[in-house]
């Protein structure tokens, strides 16, 4: 099965808030270690199953999370 999608997360810049969990359609992105600030930060849990649709990053308030979508035929 090909990668439709990668998440990359910055956790330095994650407060915890948990909004990419609660949207994450796949179910990607869960909330994990503890970070620095005593709040857990989000992690990607599930890599093989995201497809990339960009939602875990649209709603991250702090824009700690990058979204790549891999479209089949294309290369970068």
């Amino acid at each position: 099965m090909l990668k439709k999608g990668e998440i990359i997360i910055e956790e330095s810049f994650c407060k915890g808030c948990g909004l990419c969990e609660l949207f994450c359609i796949k179910k990607c992105v869960s909330m994990g270690k503890i970070g620095p600030g005593g709040f857990p930060i989000a992690h990607v849990s599930d890599p093989e199953m995201c497809d990339g649709c960009g939602i875990c990053g649209f709603m991250c308030p702090d824009m700690a999370i990058e979204v790549y979508k891999y479209v089949a035929g294309r290369s970068s």
